[in-house]
């Protein structure tokens, strides 16, 4: 590719402009000059020198370029016959599920494409030896912070989930260095997320944000920053689409703090499972006595 043979002959700041590029050609095809941008640290003048540099005139042509490096040739234009195009009332649900399923896998796909697995390693180092582990995240981030908690929870990793910020600032300041803060927001810019991960930061704790903006306020305040590509649909706006990414990366970093206390996680989940399992044992017998029950 032509961007990599150029990277060291070009200025500090065209550099991460193509740092970028390089990571995740697929998310530059569809990302707009300022999201470009803004995940590289950068400006858009920055990002249209950088084009420039390449003998590209301007941002569109680098977006078809990338389209094409990744085996999407129809490029900008040809959106609406794919992911980009709009939910119509005619829709089928075939359709509706084909869109949705396709917008899902690329941006999971993107995700993995452009996620730091060293960063992911530091933040899996921390988490398995940590004392305590916070996970903060408001609205629909709230969700996919209370499954990191279960995940985690599960394998006897002392963990708890906070969604109200008045509770999530009280536990922080109990946190120390040994302990993690986790926190999740799409946008990176939801206050209460930040000022409660900023909290936890202030007592000494290993802090991680998971959010699509690496420049933003919540990667600002965190140790470890781990970012997720997404893919909007009619009526799956932005924040709502960013949710099996985020969830993708939250089960990597699990898996890998599993991984790290091999022996204990298979006790601990046997044990769970042993706990509950008289509650998931119902026989024909018994849920037909139920339903007769509730007539």
């Amino acid at each position: 590719m032509r961007i990599r043979a150029a990277l060291p002959d070009l200025p500090a700041a065209l550099q991460r402009v193509g740092e970028q590029v390089l990571s995740a050609p697929a998310v530059v095809a569809r990302a707009t000059i300022l999201e470009t941008a803004e995940r590289s640290g950068t400006s858009a003048a920055t990002v249209t020198r950088f084009c420039r540099a390449l003998g590209l005139p301007g941002y569109a042509d680098l977006r078809l370029a990338m389209a094409e490096e990744t085996g999407r040739s129809s490029a900008v234009a040809g959106w609406e016959i794919d992911i980009g195009r709009e939910i119509l009332p005619t829709d089928s649900l075939q359709a509706m599920l084909d869109l949705i399923t396709t917008a899902d896998l690329r941006a999971i796909q993107e995700t993995a494409a452009q996620l730091d697995l060293a960063e992911v390693e530091k933040a899996a180092d921390a988490i398995a030896h940590a004392g305590r582990v916070e996970v903060y995240g408001i609205g629909g981030s709230a969700l996919v912070a209370g499954e990191m908690q279960l995940c985690l929870h599960r394998i006897g990793i002392p963990t708890w989930s906070w969604s109200d910020v008045h509770s999530g600032l009280t536990s922080a300041a109990l946190l120390g260095p040994s302990d993690v803060a986790i926190a999740v927001s799409h946008s990176g810019a939801t206050y209460e997320t930040v000022e409660m991960l900023s909290a936890a930061g202030s007592r000494g704790a290993t802090t991680v944000a998971l959010t699509s903006y690496r420049n933003s306020a919540l990667a600002e305040v965190a140790d470890i920053v781990l970012t997720t590509a997404i893919h909007e649909t009619t009526f799956r706006p932005d924040a709502l689409a960013a949710r099996h990414p985020q969830l993708i990366v939250l089960d990597l970093i699990y898996v890998a703090v599993a991984q790290r206390r091999y022996e204990t996680t298979g006790v601990a989940l046997n044990l769970t499972a042993q706990a509950v399992s008289s509650h998931r044992a119902v026989s024909p017998e018994l849920a037909r006595a139920l339903k007769k029950e509730q007539r």
